[in-house]
């Protein structure tokens, strides 16, 4: 699980599902399966027990609600929904400031993007343009090699040239995956700009 979680994880489940229960009423069970599935790049790992009693608690804050349905062959299942208090919840979280980490590609993006950003295309646009604006002036002021090597004072078994050879390449892999993401926000932004608002 990422170590950097910037509302503690049990905030980021909370929004994880309230923002599922945007798209269309689900189970514990089928909340897991998708987490597991194609929720796994959103970047943290959850079991279904966690699943579980995040959904008790947000039925006992009023934010969501069940329906328990019968299913041919299997166990019963308890459908969730959202009230209309999660969906404020949801929405306050939203619109709340997005500060972005300072690693690039951290998770905390991917999830503002993908819950936050699917609610409304201006909100969409604006996460977007807020983590461009981080992320370059990141590149304004680089890390500079030397300021990584110039003080190591190593122990007898760590060769210092192999040392620095693997922070020198790590530091590049971190660029490259920096620049690669400023190029993809930049021409996200562009196609979605290019597109028209959908309609009211």
């Amino acid at each position: 699980m990422c170590a950097r979680i910037y509302e503690g994880w049990d905030r980021v489940l909370d929004h994880v599902i309230l923002g599922m229960l945007a798209l269309r009423p689900i189970s514990g069970y089928d909340l897991g399966k998708w987490m597991r599935g194609p929720g796994r790049f959103i970047g943290y790992r959850v079991q279904l027990p966690q699943i579980y009693r995040t959904l008790a608690k947000l039925a006992d804050q009023g934010w969501v609600e069940f329906q328990v349905e019968p299913r041919d062959g299997k166990p019963d299942a308890k459908v969730y929904r959202l009230t209309d208090t999660g969906k404020q919840a949801l929405l306050d979280w939203a619109h709340s400031p997005y500060e972005p980490a300072p690693r690039p590609m951290d998770p905390d993006f991917t999830l503002r993007f993908l819950i936050a950003g699917q609610l409304d295309r201006d909100l969409a646009l604006s996460i977007l343009r807020t983590e461009l604006d981080y992320r370059r002036e990141q590149q304004r002021t680089p890390t500079q090699i030397k300021e990584l090597t110039a003080a190591i004072d190593p122990i007898p078994e760590l060769d210092p040239a192999w040392a620095t050879q693997v922070i020198t390449l790590a530091h590049e892999h971190g660029r490259q995956a920096a620049l690669q993401h400023i190029d993809w926000l930049e021409s996200t932004i562009t196609n979605l700009e290019n597109q028209a608002p959908p309609p009211d």
